[in-house]
């Protein structure tokens, strides 16, 4: 079956939308996995408006779709681009879960939510900027 799929892969069309597929359906599933982490619904305050949210979570997808750039600029197997992609968003949540933890001053979520646009600017680039210290470990 492996073959078969690296056979198919070999088709540079294949390949891309293979890539894309792999990496949409993933931004879908670490995006749920940031909402479960978050105390608000992101859609939800981005459908009120909640400019924080949206800088916040848009800088959430830069990143993730930043990592899967490095893990396919790496050409590597199909599979290894999933787990460099994989590893790589899982430390960029653990990030995002340390940054809430270590700022002492205020709660961050609760900040983004209150549409603090100072506090989702800077979740915003903390996450894009993460993601390629995360991206250029990818070999």
């Amino acid at each position: 079956m492996e073959r078969e799929l690296d056979r198919f892969l070999d088709n540079s069309l294949v390949a891309s939308m293979a890539y894309v597929s792999v990496a949409v359906l993933a931004l879908i599933v670490v995006l749920y996995l940031f909402e479960l982490v978050t105390s608000y619904s992101c859609w939800e305050e981005i459908k009120k408006g909640n400019l924080s949210v949206a800088m916040a979570t848009g800088g959430k997808m830069l990143g993730i779709c930043n990592i899967f750039r490095f893990a396919i600029a790496a050409d590597q197997s199909i599979y290894e681009c999933i787990g460099w992609a994989a590893f790589g968003c899982a430390i960029l949540l653990a990030a995002y879960i340390l940054f809430e933890f270590v700022t002492p001053v205020f709660r961050i979520d609760h900040e983004i939510e209150q549409d603090n646009r100072a506090v989702g600017l800077i979740a915003m680039v903390i996450s894009v900027a993460l993601s390629y210290v995360i991206g250029a470990t990818i070999n």
